[in-house]
C-alpha cells in the first residue's frame, strides 16, 4: 500500500546540460497539414503555428520539426517536391516561416525542416530540363535506355528493381525515350548523386534554408539515396529474390542489395554534416543538426553516426519502440532498448521514437492503456525524446472510408486493401477542443476528417481534467529538466515477463520508472534487481488510470501494481 508523507516535493532543476543544445532535446514533430488551419480551407498551415508555440513551451519542447512545407503537386503530400526553395501556397509563405522562427527564438525553441534529398517531383524544373537533356541537367536523374527486348518493340526496364510503393522502379519516358528510376511513386524520380551537379545543388538547398534561420534538418528516406552504378557493359544488375513473397510487384519480393545503404550514401551524409558544421562556424551560430530517417537493421543504422574520420548525422532516428506493439512484454521492450545501447558508437547520443506520420499511432499500436508506459520510456530514457503530434494527448488512429482516404499508397491498393497500407489514420487533424472540427478548422470539409472521438479526447478537456494524458506528459517534461534525467546514470531490468524497470541517478537523486505490461494486478520487489534503492519511494508521476497519488510513499520491497500501471518513483534521501 502507500501513505502520504509530510514533505513537499520540489522538482530540482538541472544546473544545465553538459553538452550541446540538441543532446537532450525534447523534439516534437508537427505535421503542418493537420496541425491548425488559419484560413478556413481545411488544410493546416504555417500561420497557425506561431500562436501555438507557447503550448510547446508549456510542455517542455525545445525543438520542433516541420514535415514538408515546400511546393509540391502533393502526390505524396509534400514528399514530392517541385521547388526546393519555395513554400507551398496552401501552407503560406517564407515570411510565415520567418515569423515562426522569430517567435520560436523568443521561447528558445529550435525549428527544423524536412529535407527530402532522394527524389523530386516529376513537375520539378530540374526533371523537366533533364528530360530535354539541357546542359548541366543531362544526368541529374537516373536514366537508362533499357535492356534490349528479344521480342522487339520498346526496350525492357533496365533491371528487376521494385518500388517501395509497388511495381517496377523504372518508368519509360516517351519524350526522352529512356527509363528513369523512382524508388517511390513514378511521380518521384530519383536524383542522381553520381552527378556532381546534384551534389552541389542539394548542398545549396541546405545552405539556403539555414540562411533563412532554421536550426537543422530531418532527412527523409536516406537509405535509398544512391544505387549501384552500371557495370562494364552499361547495365544495372538485378537484385536477388528474398523468398518473403511470391508477389513480384511487392517491395519485399527482392533483397535490396543494389538500391539501399550504398557506401556513397554514408559519404554523402558526412558531406552534409560538414556543410552544416561549416555554416554554423562561418556564421558563429549554434549547432545546426542533421537527423536521419533510416528504417534499417540497427547495425546499418549506426553507420549514419559517422566513423573514426568523419562526423555523420547528429543521430539517426531510433525506431525500435515504433516497430513494437501491444504484444511486446517487458523482456521484449528491454531487448529493444539494450540493442540500441549495445551498438551505439561511443560518445554518441541516443534517441527514442514511439511513432510518426508513417506509423499507426502509439495509442493504437500499443493500446491506450499501455501507451502511458511507452511515453514514459520515450521521455525518461537517456538522450533525445521525440514526440509525434498528438501523442501527448493520447490521440488514436481513426478509421477512414476509401472515399475519404488521401494516402496515394493506399489509394493505389483499392477499396479492398487500402486500410492495410493507409497512413491517413495517423495523420488526422489535431484535436484541440470540442468546437467544430475540434478547433482545427472552420471549414465545412477538412482534408482528412477529424476523428469522431474528439468530443471526449481533446487538449482542452485534458487541461481541465484532474488526470489526463496531457497532465502526465507535462509532468514528465518537468522531470526531463532534472539533473538525473538530463545527465544521470541508467540501469534497466525486466523483473519478470510483465514488469520493466529502469532507474536514472545523479548524486543522491534517483528516479525509478516501473511499467506493468500486463492486464493483471501483481506485486513486485524492486530491490530484487536494484538492491541499492531505498525501501520507501515517493510517487512522482503516474499513468492516467493509476489509483496512486503523487506525493504518497510506496514500498520498494512490496510494490503493488494494477494492470497496465506505469509509475515514476523518486528516492526520498
Amino acid at each position: 500500500m502507500f501513505k502520504l508523507v509530510s514533505v513537499i516535493f520540489f522538482i530540482i532543476m538541472a544546473s544545465g546540460c553538459h553538452g550541446d543544445w540538441w543532446e537532450t532535446m525534447q523534439l516534437y514533430q508537427i505535421y503542418p497539414r493537420s496541425f491548425l488551419d488559419s484560413d478556413g480551407d481545411g488544410i493546416g498551415d504555417l500561420k497557425g503555428i506561431p500562436e501555438r508555440l507557447s503550448y510547446f513551451d508549456d510542455i517542455g519542447v525545445n525543438a520542433v520539426w516541420l514535415s514538408p512545407i515546400f511546393v509540391s503537386p502533393m502526390k505524396d503530400f509534400g514528399y514530392d517536391i517541385s521547388d526546393f526553395y519555395k513554400i507551398a501556397e496552401e501552407y503560406g509563405t517564407i515570411d510565415d516561416l520567418k515569423r515562426i522562427l522569430t517567435e520560436a527564438k523568443k521561447l528558445d525553441i529550435k525549428i527544423l525542416l524536412d529535407f527530402v534529398p532522394n527524389h523530386s517531383s516529376d513537375q520539378c524544373e530540374w526533371f523537366q530540363k533533364s528530360i530535354r537533356k539541357e546542359p548541366g541537367f543531362e544526368n541529374f536523374y537516373v536514366w537508362h535506355p533499357g535492356r534490349e527486348n528479344p521480342a522487339g518493340g520498346r526496350r525492357l526496364p533496365p533491371s528487376n528493381w521494385v518500388s517501395v510503393f509497388r511495381n517496377s522502379a523504372w518508368t519509360w519516358h516517351p519524350v526522352r525515350q529512356e527509363y528513369y528510376l523512382h524508388q517511390f511513386l513514378p511521380e518521384q524520380p530519383d536524383l542522381n548523386y553520381r552527378d556532381p551537379n546534384v551534389v552541389a545543388e542539394m548542398k545549396n538547398v541546405l545552405r539556403f534554408w539555414l540562411s533563412v534561420g532554421v536550426d537543422g534538418f530531418r532527412v527523409d528516406a536516406i537509405p535509398h539515396l544512391v544505387e549501384v552504378d552500371v557495370d562494364a557493359t552499361g547495365n544495372y544488375p538485378d537484385e536477388p529474390l528474398s523468398g518473403a513473397t511470391d508477389d513480384e510487384n511487392d517491395y519485399s519480393y527482392l533483397e535490396h542489395i543494389h538500391t539501399r545503404e550504398r557506401e556513397e550514401t554514408f559519404s554523402m551524409v558526412y558531406d552534409w554534416r560538414k556543410t552544416l558544421d561549416d555554416y554554423a562556424s562561418e556564421t558563429q551560430t549554434s549547432s545546426k543538426v542533421l537527423l536521419m530517417e533510416a528504417m534499417s537493421d540497427v547495425d546499418i543504422v549506426m553507420q549514419y553516426y559517422g566513423n573514426a574520420t568523419h562526423e555523420g548525422a547528429h543521430f539517426p532516428f531510433n525506431f525500435l519502440l515504433a516497430f513494437l506493439n501491444k504484444e511486446a512484454k517487458a523482456n521484449k521492450l528491454k531487448q529493444s532498448i539494450d540493442e540500441w545501447f549495445s551498438k551505439i558508437p561511443e560518445g554518441r547520443v541516443t534517441n527514442w521514437v514511439a511513432g510518426n506520420h508513417d506509423q499507426p499511432r502509439l495509442a493504437t499500436r500499443y493500446g491506450p492503456e499501455r501507451s502511458d508506459g511507452v511515453v514514459m520510456m520515450a521521455m525518461l530514457l537517456p538522450g533525445v525524446s521525440v514526440t509525434y503530434q498528438g501523442e501527448e494527448i493520447g490521440m488514436e488512429n481513426f478509421y477512414l472510408s476509401y472515399e475519404d482516404t488521401q494516402d496515394p499508397q493506399a489509394c493505389k491498393d483499392g477499396p479492398d486493401m487500402y486500410n492495410i497500407t493507409s497512413r491517413d489514420p495517423a495523420r488526422t487533424p489535431f484535436q484541440w477542443n470540442t468546437t467544430k472540427n475540434s478547433g482545427f478548422s472552420d471549414a465545412d470539409k477538412t482534408w482528412l476528417p477529424v476523428a469522431d472521438n474528439y468530443l471526449t479526447l481533446n487538449l482542452d478537456s485534458q487541461l481541465k481534467a484532474p488526470a489526463s494524458a496531457y497532465k502526465m506528459y507535462e509532468a514528465l517534461a518537468q522531470l526531463r529538466r532534472t539533473e538525473a534525467i538530463q545527465n544521470g546514470s541508467f540501469q534497466i531490468e525486466a523483473l519478470n515477463d510483465d514488469v520493466l524497470v529502469f532507474t536514472r541517478t545523479s548524486g543522491f537523486e534517483t528516479y525509478v520508472v516501473v511499467i506493468n505490461t500486463d492486464k493483471d494486478n501483481l506485486t513486485v520487489n524492486l530491490r530484487s534487481k536494484f538492491p541499492n534503492l531505498d525501501n520507501d519511494l515517493i510517487i512522482s508521476t503516474t499513468s492516467v488510470k493509476s489509483p496512486k497519488i503523487p506525493g504518497f510513499v510506496v514500498s520498494a520491497n512490496n510494490l503493488e501494481l494494477v494492470g497496465y500501471e506505469a509509475l515514476v518513483l523518486r528516492s526520498i534521501s
